[in-house]
């Protein structure tokens, strides 16, 4: 005889025994498939065997009623999260997945004939704060008959339940930036400048939570995965920043001493660059521009020449400053590393050739090898708005005297009073009414900005970026705001003003309606 076989056959029939009692009081039909069976007990221990899942209220109750006591059928009570907010913030919450404990939490007696499942974040900061937010796992000893049933609890060590976790995420501002990008595909985030918290961060497309608790159906799994929703846009894909990075070009242009007051350029639409043409958006040009008004309309001709004077080893090195060309240690998993900042030695690393002035040009105004995060872009606005380098986000809420005392590791920026005020002044320009960012003014309230678009190959096709990055109130700055909106068609022709800017517009709106007293508004008494 077939002993291996004999001994399926027994452990189906004990199991079939098992489920035809549960089916009676049930009045359902539940099997367990002979492969799945196998699949159990050659890929996991032995116990616990799942008979029957999702059990409804009157299943239940049946089933607690008419089981005998000492039934080896037990009835476990399983958790699943509950989301009230459905899609929102999905990607900074993350989930939690059903798994098998680490081997060192099974005591070490010998005892090999059962395990337990338990929840581990797999994303998000259901994955950055597990152990905080888990508490200590329980276990049970059980002493078992020969096919593995239980007969007698020999131990049992109660779980310790977790701590709660505090996240500085205000739900309007996310609210309000995730419609605002309704079905389109980008990011926005929203920072408190002093403290680094973060107050939004919002990654389209996304997805329900709700779908994937307690587990993640195949059928959900397949849809997000071909909507490519997985992907925190925020953090974990980087892109070219376009004329964004004109602020970075203008700080060491004015830094270096090439920038001032002074400089002025004709932009007649066309700057000849040996024998390329390279082109600013505005076909007819901006004119006599200064540096001011050059960050108004964000003529390229400007920063091409500008950019030519400094140098790529000044811009790359003003771009390091920032921290540019390092992930911002934000506490969720998966932030990217692939953030370029170049430089004559990391083409030559990558094996690209020699450094040419066209691409030096093409890093003056934000394109060519740069590639940011939407995050690391807010990290920069942050910065300049404060007057230091570097801002440190976080998801953690900061208790009010911490928040004032935090030090996020810059440095001062280093310019005068005069040329922050001849940057500031640019940047307030760009929402003013012949700005590139004029779709984001707010009446009685004072936004500096800059817009951005810029040129992206994704997906074996060219398309392009919208962005936009702003602080206010300028008299008082409180909250930074970084949008990127991505063209996912050819036709998709997306502008940073007109595009990424009313999605900044409705964040800035929220907060002052939410926060009228930082915003530096009157409030009534």
């Amino acid at each position: 005889p077939d002993y291996n076989r004999l001994q399926w056959l027994a452990r189906q029939n004990v199991v079939d025994r098992y489920l035809d009692t549960i089916n009676r009081i049930t009045g359902r039909s539940d099997r367990i498939a002979p492969r799945k069976l196998m699949r159990h007990f050659n890929e996991q221990l032995l116990l616990p065997l799942p008979l029957v899942a999702d059990l409804s209220p009157d299943h239940y109750a049946r089933l607690v009623e008419q089981l005998p006591v000492t039934s080896p059928i037990h009835i476990h009570t399983d958790t699943a999260r509950y989301y009230p907010y459905g899609p929102l913030a999905a990607h900074l919450l993350g989930y939690v997945q059903s798994t098998a404990p680490d081997a060192s939490e099974i005591p070490d007696d010998g005892i090999k004939t059962f395990t337990f499942n338990t929840k581990l974040g797999k994303t998000g900061l259901e994955r950055a704060f597990n152990p905080l937010l888990s508490g200590t796992t329980g276990t049970e000893i059980w002493r078992v008959d020969p096919l593995g049933f239980q007969e007698t609890r020999l131990q049992m060590l109660r779980p310790q339940q977790g701590e709660d976790l505090i996240t500085s995420i205000d739900v309007d501002l996310q609210q309000a930036a995730e419609t605002a990008l309704g079905e389109r595909t980008g990011a926005a985030v929203a920072l408190d400048i002093h403290s680094g918290e973060v107050l939004a961060l919002a990654s389209h497309p996304s997805y329900d939570l709700n779908q994937l608790s307690p587990f993640i159906p195949r059928t959900v799994f397949d849809n997000i995965n071909e909507r490519g929703a997985w992907l925190n846009r925020a953090l974990q894909l980087s892109y070219p920043p376009g004329s964004t990075f004109k602020l970075i070009s203008s700080i060491a242009g004015m830094r270096h001493g090439t920038i001032d007051a002074s400089s002025v350029h004709d932009c007649r639409g066309i700057y000849r660059l040996g024998r390329s043409l390279k082109r600013c958006h505005a076909r007819h040009g901006h004119g006599e521009t200064d540096l001011a008004g050059a960050i108004e309309g964000s003529c390229n001709v400007f920063y091409y020449i500008e950019g030519l004077e400094m140098g790529i080893d000044v811009l790359s090195a003003e771009a390091q400053r920032f921290g540019l060309d390092q992930p911002t240690g934000i506490e969720v998993p998966f932030e990217t590393s692939r953030l370029v900042v170049p430089s004559k030695a990391w083409k030559k690393q990558q094996g690209r050739g020699g450094w040419v002035p066209g691409d030096t040009a093409n890093t003056a105004i934000g394109q060519g090898f740069l590639l940011q995060t939407p995050l690391q872009m807010a990290t920069v606005i942050a910065s300049i708005a404060r007057g230091e380098t570097r801002t440190r986000p976080t998801l953690q809420a900061l208790a009010r005297e911490d928040a004032l005392q935090v030090n996020h590791g810059g440095e001062p920026i280093g310019l005068t009073p005069a040329q922050t005020r001849l940057l500031w002044d640019g940047m307030e320009r760009v929402v003013g009414p012949d700005g590139t960012g004029r779709l984001v003014h707010i009446d009685d309230f004072r936004i500096a900005g800059k817009t951005g678009t810029a040129d992206f190959r994704a997906h074996g096709k060219e398309v392009n970026l919208a962005w936009f990055v702003g602080f206010a109130p300028v008299e008082k700055p409180r909250i930074a705001v970084s949008v990127m909106v991505e063209g996912t068609k050819a036709s998709h022709t997306y502008h940073g003003g007109s595009t990424a800017g009313p999605v900044a517009k409705d964040i800035f709106l929220k907060f002052i309606e939410q926060c009228p007293e930082r915003a530096g508004l009157p409030t009534a008494r």
